[in-house]
């Protein structure tokens, strides 16, 4: 179990023990000319939260987590530094905050490595790592002519975005998306291109300042102080800065003297009070790590709460939601629907009348799609017909329709969309579902550029919980695709599924050729159709798997 918090007033009581060989820290830079003379009453004002309050309890809450590459590869799996929970409430936003670890210290502490060994002791597949490194301010002409001669403080805390670090930490936490800048150590300046990040389960910040501000603290549910002796962090910095910043011995030096260990005296080390745990020796300290991990763990699971079961359970004998349209249930259509359902049924035919079923799906959808008349929307839209007359329709009213597939059995109803729709773009989603939790998981994301402007027809070809639909729709509301715009397909659907996704989403459109009622122990559609991307692709079926959206699948 991890230490109470340090209170003001106490000492902190350091923890000791031993690890694996530091890698230099990524620490921060500096940021404004500092007052060097202000007293340290006076910045001790900013640290420390305001006498006599409390951060109010914690709500427990519940859900579950990727886009961007690994973070690293350990001996039990690869960790990511993005992802994307897929549980969440009726009013599809994450129904379990992510739990957030700040780490602070001086400048090449070794915060970077202790995160590192966090998250691979963590053991849980989705972390974010934030680095307060990305959020320097745009320096004037001014200062960066300071910066290119050493003379100017980086390590103040007027030197960083304190309104930017808040806002991007509160919506990591809420499981919203992000845009992250990304700082040039060697030019003093934001790159053009800044990264994506998605909320997980653990979210780690770490930076010199990560203690600096009131109103951050109380977004931070565990505070780690990496405390390591000035003259390893010396040494860390010269071999960081000169190898991988282009600095020279010299400046380093000046820069070190001038700004970097004056700062740490004056705005980080009086921060180590406010730590709930205090890391000596940083990377080589097992026995805190330890701990830390251990203390993690616990909130993790005291959160844990069956989601899934409670929107299955939530729903039993509703009526089917207003938002969900089915296929008529023709004699042409419940004819194939009896070929695809057959186990006998062969791969051509099943391809085959799967391939007409999409078809007719796709055209059922654009009946929803905003036609208006154009007269009434003072559009000259009137067309000349062959014998030269005039002739007034319809025309649709978007700017243009994007068809996004769930991998891999979504991917079988691109060809039906792009028969119907001429150069329409298409996106992919990866989802898979982790044989260890259960749940899905968000391992590939290609959305075409600008899509938040059109239509999306979401494809995927059964939906037996809505887990996998359900994470889709989020990653689409993240790219500011309108909730109204989203038309979720599918040749199969749950009745579980379909009030699974209605709940959380209710003005996605849900269509589909049939709704089956029950789902099996294994998460089967039953009576169903079978692994439909096993059958489709003549692929081996997983043994004891449940229907695609909820399959690990590959490719």
């Amino acid at each position: 179990m991890a230490a109470p918090p340090a209170s003001a007033d106490a000492a902190p009581s350091p923890l000791q023990s031993t690890v694996a060989p530091d890698v230099p820290g990524r620490s921060a830079e500096q940021n404004e000319t500092a007052c060097e003379d202000r007293s340290n009453a006076g910045a001790l004002d900013r640290l420390l939260p305001p006498v006599g309050t409390r951060r109010s309890p914690r709500k427990r809450t519940t859900s579950q987590c990727k886009s961007e590459p690994p973070l690293l590869r350990t001996s039990k799996r690869t960790i990511y530094t993005a992802g994307r929970p897929p549980w969440y409430n009726e009013h599809g936003t994450q129904s379990k905050e992510a739990f957030a670890i700040g780490l602070g210290g001086g400048s090449a502490s070794g915060k970077t490595t202790v995160a590192r060994m966090i998250i691979e002791a963590l053991d849980v597949p989705w972390v974010v790592l934030l680095s307060m490194d990305s959020f320097y301010k745009v320096l004037t002409q001014q200062q960066q002519e300071q910066a290119a001669c050493n003379n100017f403080n980086f390590d103040h805390p007027d030197a960083f975005d304190f309104d930017l670090i808040i806002s991007t930490l509160k919506k990591l936490k809420q499981g919203r998306s992000v845009q992250v800048p990304i700082y040039d150590f060697t030019t003093h300046s934001r790159k053009k291109d800044w990264k994506t990040l998605y909320g997980a389960n653990v979210i780690i910040f770490e930076g010199i300042m990560a203690f600096a501000d009131k109103t951050l603290l109380e977004l931070l549910d565990m505070k780690i102080f990496v405390d390591t002796d000035s003259d390893i962090r010396l040494v860390r910095r010269l071999r960081r800065d000169i190898s991988e910043r282009g600095r020279d011995i010299e400046g380093v030096i000046k820069q070190y003297n001038k700004f970097v260990k004056p700062a740490f005296d004056q705005y980080i080390q009086p921060t180590m009070r406010l730590a709930d745990i205090v890391v000596p020796r940083g990377s080589g300290n097992t026995v805190a790590i330890d701990l830390i991990v251990q203390h993690v763990h616990s909130q993790l699971e005291e959160r844990e709460l069956s989601v899934r079961a409670a929107l299955a359970s939530a729903h039993q004998c509703h009526p089917l939601p207003q938002t969900l349209s089915v296929l008529k249930s023709t004699p042409q259509v419940r004819g194939m629907h009896t070929i695809i359902r057959d186990k006998e049924t062969s791969r051509d035919e099943f391809i085959f009348y799967s391939k007409r079923l999409m078809r007719l799906l796709i055209e059922h959808a654009l009946s929803f799609l905003p036609f208006q008349i154009p007269q009434l929307t003072m559009q000259d839209c009137t067309v000349q017909t062959p014998q030269g007359q005039d002739y007034v329709g319809k025309c649709y009213a978007g700017k243009q329709i994007t068809g996004v597939s769930i991998l891999r059995a979504g991917e079988t109803m691109e060809p039906a969309l792009r028969a119907v729709c001429k150069d329409v773009r298409i996106g992919t989603i990866l989802i898979q579902t982790n044989q260890l939790t259960g749940e899905p998981e968000l391992h590939y994301l290609r959305l075409p550029k600008d899509i938040s402007d059109d239509h999306v027809i979401l494809m995927d070809c059964t939906v037996s919980t809505g887990a996998a639909a359900m994470m889709a729709v989020r990653v689409l509301l993240d790219h500011d695709v309108p909730e109204d715009k989203i038309f979720l397909l599918s040749l199969l659907m749950a009745e579980m599924g379909v009030h699974s996704v209605a709940y959380a989403f209710p003005r996605v459109r849900i269509i589909t050729t049939a709704v089956d009622k029950r789902v099996n122990d294994l998460f089967r559609i039953i009576p169903g159709i079978g692994n439909f991307g096993d059958r489709y692709f003549g692929t081996d079926a997983v043994p004891d798997g449940s229907d695609e959206e909820e399959t690990a699948s590959v490719g």
